[in-house]
């Protein structure tokens, strides 16, 4: 029998440290994941390079002007994280994980961030990401870049977003390059868990209705260390 994905196991099953990824975009088979070692990024003390400190100043992607969005195409966005690109030519999400995680979406758990190019066109969708907020916990599940520099933009976003929400776990599942330049590190198993049952039972939002992307920048310290260090270096 196929497993079904539903909201409510999708929450338990985080809850218990487990995810779900598929063998590939085309297998209906699920399996669920649990890492001896999780990855995790710092949301208070994220490492953000001082050349994409200005990237993000001056509002720019490959010389073109760019807007930040959250919750705004999330099946976009979720659609573009499971197309394979040179880079990435194997991808976990099929199409029983893409239907769960807009279910998701639909009641209230997945988020995504968004990264528009704007152009003589109108808006193209270039960079983004994704995943699942339960409590004080947000489990960051895939990103897309079509421009560059475009999802670590979207990260840097998404972490100021988390800071001023009250979020205090950052999951990242795995390690890789392009985390390391924000200061990725791995947790075993059983220290995960520890910070996990705290994370979860605190209150977070992630919406924050009412404050712009830039005040959420300003009020970031992370993005305001690297404001200082680009100034000194100046």
């Amino acid at each position: 029998m196929q497993l079904v994905l539903t909201t409510e196991l999708l929450i338990e099953a985080y809850k218990q440290g487990l995810f779900p990824m598929a063998y590939n975009a085309g297998s209906p088979f699920i399996h669920w994941v649990c890492p001896e070692l999780r990855g995790q990024l710092s949301i208070p003390r994220l490492h953000i390079r001082r050349s994409l400190k200005k990237v993000i100043k001056r509002g720019l992607i490959e010389g073109m002007p760019y807007h930040v969005t959250t919750d705004k195409a999330f099946e976009a966005v979720i659609g573009l994280c499971a197309e394979s690109v040179e880079s990435r030519p194997e991808t976990w999400i099929n199409d029983p994980i893409r239907k769960a995680y807009i279910n998701l979406h639909h009641d209230g758990f997945a988020h995504s961030v968004e990264i528009w190019r704007e152009g003589s066109e109108g808006n193209e969708l270039v960079g983004g990401l994704y995943g699942i907020a339960i409590g004080g916990a947000f489990f960051g599940e895939s990103m897309f870049s079509r421009a560059t520099d475009a999802s670590k933009i979207a990260l840097v976003h998404l972490c100021a977003r988390l800071h001023k929400g009250g979020f205090t776990l950052l999951d990242t599942q795995f390690v890789n390059d392009h985390l390391q330049q924000f200061g990725v590190y791995e947790l075993p198993h059983r220290e995960y868990m520890k910070d996990l049952r705290e994370a979860v039972k605190q209150e977070a939002d992630f919406k924050l209705a009412d404050i712009t992307e830039a005040n959420l920048l300003k009020a970031y310290p992370a993005y305001s260390a690297a404001a200082s260090e680009s100034r000194s270096s100046a």
